[in-house]
């Protein structure tokens, strides 16, 4: 299957836009800034791969935030956004967006369109303002459905922007039909759990953590947290953010547009971040008193009541709405959004090249002193961070092969030739991951014809410096059947490794 990191390369050769080897990408956008004036930075591809969740009580600037997140990233990538209050058309005329009334389709032209979205690689505004409630969760829920469901061919990198998730997620049933609530849950979960794959990122935003279904809210990697009273939101914030709970009053303190960031596509620790400026949307309005009109009661009756009848009769009666555009022309302006988006075409990346450094990085780290004694995430999270100072673009590996290829790299099984290490790691398929660097530490050495194996290699293999650990280790190999350990009655061990003798050493 085709890498979805490769595919905006070829949409831009279909589009006849030759790449130039000059070019290069940047994938870092400023979203605001530290008390000390630090810019505080969002690396759009991590954010692909671990989604985002904003919360913040009505004021407290979520939707400033996700206008910024959207101008900055504008150039970069496809962007969804799923808007129920009619905040974001305004990102049509600077950006080029194309707004799609959710009120002028019928349930199969939305599906329709979110497939031609998918195809066609167009930043989109669906709003959901002229619609009630639940038709806006059902409008929203079919259009996410039918983006999750798109072709393999069209699985490209997109961010969809889920404002007031609490609508489209919630916690409890509330007053909504059970179906309508099913299928709503149905879509927000595929978007936040299985949306990666497809190249979908979801970024939700919520007024309440509270009224959030926690499956949704749990497969975000990166959290914002904003202003918010309520002593159930503040420590999920906290606990989110990992910030003891006796900390969580932080959260009730902060000002409009700030946040507490948290996350491996923001920051590692987190940080109190202001907001930065946008270019659209309403100019905020002014917050602080003003002086009432001194005119008197009975003059300001008369203003009110005065020929009341005759400005009632005089009222022009409401204009019909327009016309909804017909799906060719929707189709048509679909096609051509991306060449009015696209900035700077990408320079085309060397997989080949690209895959050996990140073999390179893995057996670097493998080799630094106490890396086992990490947590499995810790080192991960070490390795991207690495990646991404070397500005690596192209497929990176998942966690599950991280590990695999940490701990090939640990146990040295490089030295013993391509061959041979296939087949030690055919043996090893069933061993579990976090197993996995031990059990290739004995391979090793039962190959090379030892009975005894170094208990301090291993250790660091597995991460501990506990010899009880250690035994619990061989037992437990022991009786999955991998390995077979022998002990004499002077406290000898030997160790061997089934199948391995039909190896024959190199």
């Amino acid at each position: 299957m085709q890498s979805v990191w490769a595919k905006p390369v070829a949409a831009y050769s279909a589009l006849g836009i030759r790449l130039s080897s000059h070019v290069r990408v940047t994938a870092n956008i400023t979203i605001g800034h530290e008390t000390s004036g630090k810019p505080v930075e969002f690396d759009i591809e991590e954010l692909l791969a671990t989604r985002l969740l904003v919360q913040g009580n009505s004021g407290s600037g979520k939707s400033h935030l996700l206008r910024r997140l959207l101008e900055e990233s504008a150039g970069m990538v496809q962007q969804v956004v799923i808007d129920p209050e009619g905040d974001f058309p305004s990102l049509a005329e600077e950006f080029g967006h194309v707004v799609i009334d959710g009120a002028a389709y019928s349930p199969p032209e939305i599906e329709a369109l979110a497939r031609r979205i998918r195809e066609h690689r167009a930043s989109v505004v669906l709003d959901l303002d002229g619609l009630e409630v639940e038709q806006q969760i059902r409008c929203a829920a079919q259009f996410l459905s039918a983006l999750f469901d798109a072709p393999r061919e069209h699985w490209y990198p997109a961010l969809v922007v889920v404002d007031e998730a609490q609508m489209f997620a919630p916690a409890a049933a509330g007053e909504m039909a059970e179906d309508t609530r099913r299928m709503t849950l149905s879509a927000m979960t595929n978007l936040m759990c299985r949306g990666r794959k497809r190249g979908l990122a979801g970024i939700v935003a919520t007024q309440r953590l509270a009224k959030l279904a926690k499956n949704v809210a749990a497969e975000a990697s990166n959290f914002l947290m904003g202003r918010t009273f309520l002593d159930i939101d503040m420590v999920r914030a906290a606990d989110l953010l990992g910030m003891e709970r006796r900390q969580a009053e932080r959260i009730r303190e902060l000002e409009r547009g700030h946040f507490l960031a948290l996350g491996p596509a923001i920051t590692r620790l987190p940080v109190a971040c202001k907001i930065g400026p946008v270019k659209t949307g309403h100019q905020a309005r002014s917050e602080g008193l003003m002086a009432l009109p001194d005119t008197a009661p009975e003059d300001m009756a008369d203003l009110l009541t005065r020929d009341l009848a005759s400005d009632v009769a005089k009222a022009p009666p409401p204009p019909a709405p327009p016309p909804a555009p017909r799906l060719e022309e929707m189709e048509d302006s679909i096609a051509h959004a991306e060449e009015r988006q696209v900035e700077a075409p990408a320079e085309k990346p060397d997989n080949s090249a690209v895959a050996q450094r990140i073999e390179e990085l893995i057996g670097e780290l493998a080799g630094e002193e106490g890396i086992a004694f990490q947590s499995a995430s810790a080192q991960y999270q070490t390795f991207l961070t690495r990646c991404r100072r070397e500005r690596l673009i192209g497929p990176m590996p998942d966690m599950h092969t991280f590990r695999r290829r940490f701990a090939i790299a640990g146990a040295g099984l490089a030295e013993l030739g391509e061959d041979l290490q296939a087949r030690i790691m055919h043996l090893a398929s069933a061993v579990d991951d976090d197993l996995l660097g031990p059990f290739l530490v004995i391979a090793k050495a039962a190959h090379a014809g030892e009975t005894q194996v170094d208990e301090d290699e291993l250790a660091r293999a597995y991460g501990t410096s506990s010899p009880g650990r250690i035994r619990r280790l061989l037992d437990h190999l022991a009786r999955q059947g991998l390995i077979v350990v022998r002990e004499d009655f002077g406290g000898g061990r030997t160790v061997m490794v089934p199948d391995l003798e039909g190896l024959p050493a190199e």
